[in-house]
């Protein structure tokens, strides 16, 4: 069956081979018309009966080759192992890009990156627009449309709905807390969490008939940093094998919901992996910047209902743009012709002797956040081509390491591939995660560059793998962090730029090891030389943003906050309400804190936020509530994250204080004081209550304990402002006299000298 026109021009993937008819078997359950992505399906008998629930899991940076399914034996897996004697196993499934939002991008919708427009985790979205008006099919939609009750649960900050990828759902938990001071991939919560809040809504839905259900479940073990739970860290010396043991366990609890309720027999259920890891087989411990088989590879099962064709093995190449239209035809629904896919239970038939299709995939990562070169590649049954500065071609079946580059050897595949790589969409569009008012900011503090736009005509750019140890000593600089050696940190940062001066990574973590080191203003000047190279970043905006904030420069705090707001609206929003609350516009402060709130209600920094803004506005039951909800959130996780909760027990201890309730607002003062030592908010807090109360001694005893526990200008400040409060001027002159000797030119110090 030829395709049309229409779909060959449509995602510039040229010169796929022509559908082969399948095996009698395989009519019988797939109707042939399902093999081709562009066909319709309306007018044919489906697999699945009508009311077919579907769940897609989503296990992220799994790779296909530590999985015992696929041969691998360093790691136990039994509830995947139970699935796959269900389901059909695709042994050479691959994705389009080795980055969590493109691939779940191109997962969702069955479209090449190029289409959807997104090309990495950061700076771009799904566009509603293109999505609502159906240029974009998007999966969960299309089922919405048919009567599906849609549910979504995901792991990764990355994979927010503001994405564009709560499109469709009618439930979507994305509520992971933001944190400055961390990387993108750190922002995570255990898939155990994600699966306790996505029960009630998949029992929900499960126990209304006859409207069927769709969950999309998204956990992100075994992502970096590798750190499972026990048994597995104990039983596994390799710390990504287990995570993979971990993810499997809450894979367990799900299907044995599925079970519970009755689901699991009749379902489709798929289990995939958006991306693999690197784990330095190529020198490259993560992934997003090489395509080798590790990175792209993915494991990829399928399971029809009543486990029809199960414990069956697919030898052909697929893609992850296969699952969308193959569960629509599966289900019966016409295949929106924009998507690219082939069936995959047509794969079945593919015989071994046949090359089958090649399947596309991509990084711009490398070209974004480092400056160097973008990569393609084409992949086969027996053949992978990596476009790039150095070209490499690997025959797959004599050498599965990729360890012998044939170009020069294979002229006719090398030639073959590379003009067929010709006909993919490779134009980069810059990210654009800032409205026009924001961007014109932006322009004004210098931020007009991009490592990607910039990088278009400047010639050609360094080849990725050449740079390697780049990337060891960002891992190097992020270990030195995490020991608190912020010196070591820092000068392993300022080596890999002195090679790499694009490494936008580098200059944001140089920054942040410079703000741990009380330099704000050179915090500052790495931060600003991210955002010239990469405009779209947000969590450098955020980090910027917080700077300013602590300085005193609330204008550029808000200018900063909204550079991330479209991005990470939770966190900027927050922090918008925190200037306006610092500025006094209480109305815009609550406004700004509910909003940081998002739909689903369960971050909880928003809700320390709102409780100080209603603590100012004297609304203190209010005030109150919030904070015993953010309580309650923070007893719910599963893996409690204290610096989610730095100042709620300082809010507590003033709400009750204004109460009268001086001994509950002196025990939530010393809390927040046992658990964050070295912020000073508390310390004047208790000493003015302790002076209140009748307890001179006890005021002083604290606010000396601040300055010798803490010895920095910060904390003498708080002390003269807390000695002013207590009318003893005669003690807060004393103590600025001290403290102007020990740091001279501090501005904080000067302004409270009034000079």
């Amino acid at each position: 069956m030829r395709r049309s026109t229409a779909c060959r021009k449509y995602g510039a993937e040229p010169r796929l081979p022509r559908r082969r008819r399948a095996a009698a078997a395989l009519v019988l359950l797939l109707p042939a018309a399902a093999a081709a992505g562009c066909a319709r399906h309306a007018d044919r008998m489906p697999v699945a009966p009508a009311g077919t629930p579907v769940v897609l899991i989503s296990i992220d940076t799994l790779r296909a080759d530590h999985l015992p399914a696929y041969g691998y034996r360093g790691v136990e897996t039994p509830a995947i192992d139970a699935l796959r004697r269900d389901a059909v196993l695709f042994a050479r499934a691959y994705t389009h890009t080795p980055l969590t939002l493109p691939s779940h991008t191109a997962l969702l919708t069955g479209l090449l990156p190029a289409v959807t427009g997104v090309r990495d985790n950061v700076g771009y979205t799904l566009d509603a627009g293109r999505v609502a008006s159906g240029e974009i099919p998007y999966l969960p939609l299309i089922l919405k449309r048919h009567g599906y009750a849609t549910g979504g649960a995901v792991s990764a900050f990355v994979l927010q709905g503001k994405t564009g990828l709560a499109n469709g759902f009618d439930f979507y938990d994305d509520a992971i807390e933001f944190r400055t001071g961390t990387g993108l991939g750190g922002l995570q919560r255990p898939g155990g969490e994600t699966l306790r809040l996505a029960l009630p809504w998949l029992r929900a839905a499960a126990a209304a008939p006859p409207r069927p259900f769709f969950l999309f479940f998204h956990i992100y073990e075994p992502h970096t940093p590798y750190d499972p739970p026990e048994p597995y860290a104990s039983r596994y010396p390799l710390k990504y094998d287990g995570e993979i043991a971990t993810a499997d366990a809450i894979v367990g609890e799900l299907l044995a919901e599925l079970r519970l309720l009755g689901a699991y027999d009749r379902a489709i259920v798929v289990l995939l992996s958006d991306h693999g890891e690197g784990l330095g087989d190529h020198g490259e411990d993560e992934h997003g910047v090489l395509l080798y088989d590790e990175a792209i590879h993915v494991p990829l099962l399928l399971k029809l209902p009543g486990g029809r064709l199960g414990g069956r093995t697919a030898g052909a190449p697929v893609a992850l743009t296969d699952v969308a239209p193959t569960l629509l035809a599966l289900l019966g629904m016409p295949v929106p012709p924009q998507m690219r896919g082939a069936s995959l239970l047509a794969q079945l038939a593919e015989r071994r002797e046949q090359p089958g299709r090649r399947v596309y995939s991509e990084t711009f990562y490398p070209r974004l956040h480092f400056g160097w070169s973008d990569l393609a590649s084409l992949i086969d049954r027996r053949y992978q081509y990596i476009d790039g500065p150095d070209p490499e071609l690997y025959d797959l079946e004599r050498d599965p390491h990729e360890t012998r580059n044939l170009l020069r050897e294979e002229r006719r595949i090398d030639g073959e591939m590379r003009r067929e790589l010709a006909g993919y969409d490779r134009r980069l569009a810059p990210p654009a995660a800032v409205d026009a008012e924001t961007r014109a900011a932006m322009a004004a503090l210098g931020y007009v560059g991009h490592t990607g736009a910039a990088a278009a005509g400047g010639g050609p750019l360094p080849d990725p793998k050449r740079h390697l140890g780049a990337l060891k000593d960002l891992k190097q600089g992020f270990a030195a962090m995490a020991r608190r050696d912020d010196h070591g940190a820092a000068a392993i940062f300022a080596r890999a730029l002195a090679g790499n001066p694009r490494m936008t990574e580098a200059w944001e973590f140089l920054g942040r090891t410079r703000e741990r080191l009380g330099d704000p203003r050179g915090a500052l000047a790495a931060y600003a030389q991210a955002l010239r190279l990469d405009p779209g970043s947000a969590p450098v905006a955020m980090a910027a943003a917080s700077v300013y904030f602590d300085q005193g420069q609330l204008d550029q705090a808000a200018v900063h906050a909204r550079m991330a707001a479209a991005a990470n609206p939770s966190n900027a929003h927050d922090l918008l309400a925190q200037i306006a609350l610092r500025r006094g516009r209480l109305e815009d402060a609550e406004r700004e804190a509910r909003e940081a709130q998002g739909d689903q209600g369960r971050r909880i920094r928003p809700r320390i936020t709102l409780a100080e803004v209603l603590h100012a506005r004297r609304r203190y039951d209010e005030a109150l509530a919030q904070v015993r909800q953010a309580e309650q959130a923070y007893a719910e996780r599963t893996a409690p994250d204290p610096e989610l909760i730095r100042g709620l027990a300082l809010i507590r201890g003033k709400i009750l204080a204004d109460l009268g309730d001086a001994a509950g607002a002196e025990a939530a003062f010393r809390q927040e004081i046992q658990r964050f030592p070295d912020d000073l908010r508390a310390y004047p807090n208790l000493a003015i209550l302790y002076a209140l109360t009748g307890r001179p001694a006890a005021a002083r005893d604290t606010l000396q304990h601040m300055v010798a526990d803490h010895p920095s200008a910060a904390a003498y400040a708080e002390a003269v402002k807390a000695l002013r409060v207590l009318a003893d001027p005669g003690g807060a002159a004393a103590v600025l006299r001290l403290a102007l000797r020990k740091y001279p030119g501090d501005p904080a110090l000067a302004a409270l000298a009034g000079r």
